[in-house]
Parts: C-alpha cells; sequence; structure tokens
C-alpha cells in the first residue's frame, strides 16, 4: 500500500461520482461496458461492508441523444433542410434521467442490488430541514445495503442559464458531490474521468505529468488546464475546484479514470491511483518528492562523469571496489548476521533466510567476480557497425550507457554488490531499494563500494533508497530515471509495472520446468532434476514443474525419478494424470502456474515431446527450460519451439545465470521481448547512438547527395 494512501483503510463510506464524458461514449449513447463495470465494482464495496454513494452525469447527454432520434424519426425531409435549433437542456435532462435510472437500476438488479434514484437541486440546499432529511434519507438507505444514486434535477433547475451559471451554492455535479461528502460526512470521495487524474498540463501534451498528490501551495501555480470535457458542464478544472474544496474540510479526495475497469476497487485497496487531495498532504511527500528527485538527477550527473573517464581508470574502480570488499569482509558479515537473526526473530521463512545470509565465503567470490568485470573488454563507446552513407560521410553506431537504473530487489544483499559493480562497468547512475530484512548489510555494503569511488565522480553515483514510501515519488521519475528492474517476488513486480510509465526489465515468474524424454539416459535425468530443484529451491531458476515421457510410466523410469526426489524431502503436487494414479500417492496441484521457492514441485506425465512444449509455453513463464534426451531430434524440436529466454538440452536450468554465462555478473534475468533477454549483465545494461562525421555536406533536398551505404570494417 501506497504511504500516502494508508487512510484509506479506515474508509467506510465512499462517495463515487462519475461525469458524462465517462457514462457515455463519443458518440453520445451511453458506454455500457463502462456502467456494468462501475455497478460490479460498487456491488463488491457493497458486499465488503462499505457505504456506497452515486453521484451521476449523464442524463442531459443521454436525453439529448434520444430526442434527436425522436426529432428525426418525426421530422419530414423538408423540415431536415432547415437549420435545425439545439434541443432545449431541460427536456433532454428530463428524458434522460429516466433513462439513466433506468438503466442504473437494471444493472444493479442483475448483481441482486437495490439503488434509489435521488434527485436534488441547488435550491434545495438552502433549507436546512431539507439538508437533514437528505442525510436522514440517505442513512437509512445505506443501512438497507441499497446503492443512493443522486442527480442534479437540471429539469426543474430555477437558473436561467444552468450550464453557464457560476452562482449558488454548486452548480455541477462535482461540486454537488463535493458538498455531499461533507453533509453526508464520507470517509473519501472518487471522482472518475475520462483522464488517468490531474496533470501539470493538458494530458494530451507528451510533456504533461500526471500528479500523484496535489500539493495547493505547489500545483495551484504550475497546472495548465487544458480544454474542457467533450460533455457536460464541469472538466479538470471544477474537479480540482470540488476536490479542494472537500480535502481542505477534511474529506480525502482522488480523482481517477473512470475507463478503466478496476480503479475504484484499486483505490479502496492502496494503490497510487489518480490524483490524491488531503488536507495533510502539504506535510507527506513534497520534501520526499524533491528528495528522490535530487537523487536521480545526482546519480545521472555522476555517470556523466563515470563515462568521461578512460577505461583504465573505470577498470581500477572495479577493482578498488573488490579490494575495498575484502578489507571490510568482516565488518561485513557481522552486519549481516544482525540482519539474519533479527529475520529468524521476525518469523521469516527459511527461503527468506537463505537469500539473506551471506555465506563464508561469499565476500571473497563477489571480489573476485567484480574482478573478472573489470578484465573484460571496455564496453563503452564500442563502435557495433560502421557505414559509409555517402563520400566522406561516415556514420557509426556506437554503444553507450541507458542512464539512470532504479533497481528494487529483496532479501540478497549480494544482488546489491553485483548490481553496482554492473552499473560502474556500463557507465549508469544507480538507485538501489532492497528489502527492509536486509537493511543493515545493505546500509554498509553502499557504505563500502561508495567509499571506493573516486570524488571526481562521486559517491552519488550509487545512491540507496532506505525507505519503502519512497518508491512511488521515484516511479514517477520518467523523466530521469531510464529503466526499473524489479528483483523479487510476482507481486512486487506487478506492483512497479502498474505503477509507472518507466520501462521495466524483469520477470514476475521463474516457473522453469525439466522434461525428461523416453529416450533420456535415467542416470543423467536424476542428476539434473535433482540439481535444478535442491540446489537452491528459492532461485527463479529452480525447477517448479516436471514432465515426463508416458512410456517412463511402463519401464518404471517415472517410479524411480519420484522416489529419488521425495528421498530428498521433495513435496510433489500432480498433475491430473499423475494425481490420478492411486498409487503414486502424490496429491493434486491446484494450478500449474506455481512458483514454489521451496524443495516442491509438479509432476506431471505427457504423451510426447510436442505435448511437452505446448504445456511449457501455456503454463511456464519463459524463463528457462530443459529437455534431458538422447534423441538429438527430440532435443532439436524442444529448443526450437520453446518460447522461453532460456533453453537447455541436458543441462540444469541452475546455469542460467550471469556469471555461469560468463557475463561477470548479472541485474536480473528477463523474460521481456524487448532489448535484453535472459541474465542481464553489462551488455543489457547499454543502449545505442549513433555518430556521424563528415566534412560539411548538406542535405539540400538530397540534390547533391550520393548515397553510398557501404558497410566498413571496424578497426579495434
Amino acid at each position: 500500500m501506497d504511504a500516502s494512501r494508508v487512510f484509506v483503510k479506515d474508509v467506510k463510506r465512499v462517495i463515487v461520482k462519475v461525469g458524462t464524458a465517462v457514462v457515455t461514449r463519443s458518440d453520445g449513447r451511453m458506454a455500457l461496458g463502462r456502467l456494468g463495470a462501475l455497478c460490479e465494482q460498487l456491488k463488491e464495496l457493497n458486499n465488503d461492508g462499505y457505504e456506497v454513494i452515486l453521484v451521476t452525469s449523464g442524463a442531459v447527454s443521454a436525453g439529448r441523444q434520444r430526442l434527436r432520434f425522436r426529432r428525426l424519426v418525426n421530422s419530414s425531409f423538408a423540415d431536415l433542410q432547415k437549420p435545425q435549433v439545439e434541443l432545449d437542456g431541460k427536456a433532454c435532462a428530463a428524458v434522460g434521467q429516466n433513462g439513466l435510472m433506468a438503466l442504473y437500476d437494471a444493472l444493479f438488479g442483475q448483481l441482486d442490488l437495490t439503488s434509489a434514484q435521488l434527485l436534488v437541486t441547488d435550491n434545495d440546499f438552502r433549507d436546512p430541514n431539507f439538508r437533514s432529511q437528505l442525510t436522514e434519507t440517505v442513512d437509512r438507505l445505506l443501512d438497507l445495503k441499497v446503492v443512493p444514486v443522486l442527480n442534479e434535477n437540471d429539469a426543474v433547475s430555477t437558473r436561467k442559464a444552468p450550464y453557464e451559471d457560476s452562482s449558488g451554492i454548486f452548480w455541477d455535479n462535482d461540486r454537488l458531490s463535493a458538498l455531499l461528502a461533507l453533509e453526508l460526512k464520507a470517509d473519501l470521495l472518487i471522482l472518475l474521468s475520462d483522464v488517468d487524474g490531474l496533470y501539470s498540463g493538458p494530458p494530451s501534451d507528451p510533456q504533461s505529468k500526471l500528479i500523484h498528490t496535489y500539493f495547493k501551495e505547489k500545483h495551484q501555480t504550475e497546472i495548465t488546464f487544458g480544454d474542457k470535457s467533450r460533455l457536460g458542464r464541469g472538466g479538470m478544472t471544477a474537479k480540482v475546484k470540488a476536490a479542494d474544496h472537500a480535502a481542505t474540510a477534511g474529506v480525502p479526495v482522488i480523482i481517477a479514470s473512470g475507463k478503466e475497469t478496476d480503479n475504484i476497487v484499486k483505490v479502496l485497496k492502496g494503490q497510487c491511483v489518480g490524483t490524491l487531495f488531503h488536507q495533510d498532504a502539504h506535510l507527506w511527500a513534497s520534501d520526499k518528492e524533491t528528495g528522490a528527485r535530487e537523487m536521480a538527477v545526482a546519480a545521472r550527473e555522476s555517470s556523466r562523469r563515470l563515462q568521461a573517464l578512460s577505461p583504465q581508470e573505470r577498470k581500477k574502480i572495479l577493482l578498488d571496489i573488490a579490494d575495498a570488499l575484502e578489507d571490510n569482509e568482516e565488518l561485513i558479515m557481522s552486519e549481516n548476521h544482525a540482519d539474519v537473526v533479527a529475520a529468524q526473530q521476525a518469523g521469516y521463512e527459511n527461503s527468506l533466510l537463505d537469500r539473506l545470509a551471506l555465506k563464508p565465503g561469499k565476500i571473497s567470490s563477489l571480489a573476485k567476480s567484480i574482478r573478472v568485470l573489470a578484465e573484460m573488454e571496455e564496453p563503452i563507446g564500442q563502435i557495433l557497425k560502421k557505414t559509409e552513407i555517402a563520400d566522406g560521410l561516415i556514420l557509426e553506431k556506437t554503444s553507450c550507457p541507458l542512464g539512470v537504473l532504479l533497481i528494487v530487489f529483496e532479501s540478497r544483499p549480494d544482488a546489491l554488490v553485483q548490481i553496482a559493480s554492473l552499473a560502474v562497468r556500463s557507465g549508469n547512475g544507480l538507485l538501489l531499494k532492497g528489502g527492509k530484512e536486509a537493511k543493515r548489510s545493505n546500509a554498509i555494503l553502499h557504505k563500502v563500494i561508495t567509499s571506493a569511488l573516486p570524488e571526481k565522480v562521486g559517491d552519488k553515483l550509487i545512491g540507496l533508497v532506505t525507505m519503502r514510501e519512497e518508491i512511488p515519488n521515484l516511479l514517477k521519475l520518467d523523466d530521469v530515471i531510464d529503466l526499473v528492474i524489479p528483483r523479487g517476488s510476482n507481486k512486487l513486480v506487478s506492483q512497479i509495472k502498474e505503477s509507472t510509465k518507466i520501462p521495466v526489465l524483469g520477470h514476475a515468474d521463474g516457473i522453469c520446468h525439466v522434461y525428461v524424454d523416453k529416450s533420456a539416459n535415467l542416470d543423467m535425468a536424476k542428476q539434473i532434476m535433482l540439481d535444478a530443484k535442491l540446489d537452491y529451491p528459492a532461485a527463479c531458476n529452480a525447477m517448479e514443474t516436471f514432465l515426463v515421457h508416458k512410456d517412463l510410466l511402463q519401464k518404471g523410469g517415472l517410479d524411480e525419478l519420484i522416489c529419488d526426489l521425495r528421498s530428498e524431502g521433495v513435496d510433489l503436487y500432480g498433475g491430473p494424470r499423475v494425481s490420478a494414479m492411486q498409487e503414486l500417492a502424490i496429491p493434486a496441484t491446484q494450478t500449474f502456474h506455481k512458483e514454489y521457492n521451496s524443495p516442491a514441485c509438479t509432476v506431471e506425465i505427457v504423451d510426447d515431446v510436442h505435448a511437452a512444449i505446448e504445456h511449457i509455453n501455456q503454463h511456464g513463464s519463459a524463463h528457462t527450460d530443459c529437455v534431458v534426451a538422447e534423441d538429438k531430434k527430440v532435443a532439436e524440436v524442444f529448443m526450437q519451439q520453446v518460447d522461453s529466454a532460456a533453453v537447455f538440452h541436458n543441462a540444469s536450468t541452475r546455469f542460467c545465470d550471469g556469471a555461469r554465462f560468463g557475463l561477470g555478473a548479472e541485474v536480473g534475468i528477463s523474460t521481456s521481448r524487448i532489448h535484453a533477454r535472459g541474465p542481464v549483465g553489462v551488455e543489457g545494461l547499454l543502449t545505442t547512438r549513433w555518430i556521424l562525421k563528415g566534412s560539411g555536406q548538406i542535405v539540400d533536398g538530397d540534390k547533391g547527395v550520393v548515397y553510398t551505404h557501404k558497410d566498413l570494417p571496424i578497426v579495434s
């Protein structure tokens, strides 16, 4: 849950206001899909014990659509040639309100939910008795689990120009919902718009940024509002005024997109959706947001200074880091031991404790891998392709750093060392956020590594984020941070992907398979299977599903393999075919899409290699998959058709690792099909740029240019 949204756990009464641009389509007809999703969310909230009140626009638009149709049906051809007078808004409201409420009633009825219509006008609120009666009626309806649906009664409004007049207590449904939020003592007001929230400028402008938390002192002078919505009379300006009014009076408000099918539920789960208005906002994240930006900008500036060094100077930095780690090994191990003890006392699972602990010899191993990295070929500024564009015009495609990386990782403090060394080698700035369970380990490792950085680069090249609450602010900085790499659980990766516009590189799951073909050498299969599962059960490249050719059932091979797994303490769960065999006594798995991260795996029988491939492509996570087979044709088919980042023949899935691949280290393993895939080492942290060298050539409409496009040799 985002730190600024913690208050939602205490919300009971919530008002949801939905705008005309959400409930209607671009052609003016009702947006049935969005309305259905809205009603389903309100039903879910109702079931969960929330008191839900709906304020809806759309009556005028719905009525206008119906009256235009009636006028068309009742008009002669001659009538249609005359200038068409705009339909009266009050008539549209009267016709549309009836249809709008009938639609809500039908949708709620399908969900076994009862709704009630309450129409109000501006003048009604001038009467204290009316306000008291309104509150009493709404309270009774909510006690009965009924959803009150409120709207301004435009059909009988006494204002002369209800679409222009800005006098009175309220003059659109945004202001009405804010007024109701205070009058009915709501805990939260959600204003659903046709955009994701409040932007710093028009949402159509690529330079505009979504504002996650509104700070009046800062944003009211910085925001440029775009055009009002195509429908309704509110718009974002009205929403901001209404939200600011309600929030100042003590009711939090969130402006979010009503076009997303689950945003209301997300808001009440505390996810960072839309723009938050809160009376305490000025006490929260303004300093944190500024601090996050300063940290990212400092990392970028330091990375540019790092890139300006010679290759030998960058190599020396890595060697100095390796020496510093070994020199401070005792202190590092002491801090890590304190983390492990604290995690044990907190009752963390053994799989996390395994990832957290730095085993004896680990620091030396890390230092060795850094020295290997230092001796690798210089990655920055490499000429990847050289082309003569025209006579005397030479184009070079070269390698260069991505810029600033944000790495969020869980549990493993050794990941900090690997990532930091790769960032230095690739010339990138780095921001690191480790798990709270490794707080002391990460702090000492960060201190040791940054102390080895030369002053002309600066220790801000590698920033350590210590508070989880800082992550949402960093994820907003798509103009400063170039890539996010999450290393951790499926939940962590999914949350980050949903919370940022910054490109995210990584994998959500490590569901790796070993398929044992009927042609397999069983002794080899046993070794590979046990290593893939037990060498490090918590690793993302550990085997989670074990597939066996059906012929091994008759030959007794399946019994042997299962016996070996059980003798090593592996808990087994069967697919439909295996669990149906009573003699094996293997309980059925609930899903094939399961990453155990422990000594446990799923076992299933398949008809042949094609069935194995189909199973893996359907249920796997495109991480690492292995075939054990002596039949080379079977192996070739498997390796060509399994759509994973790494595919092995007769080798443990545990080999899928940056260090084992000779990359020196890795920032993680990517199952993405864009940019880097598989273990991500230095190469995966680089991008390219084009260098064009000429002698005064100009295009001038290509009249004087003779293009040759000739490949040139790259000279080391």
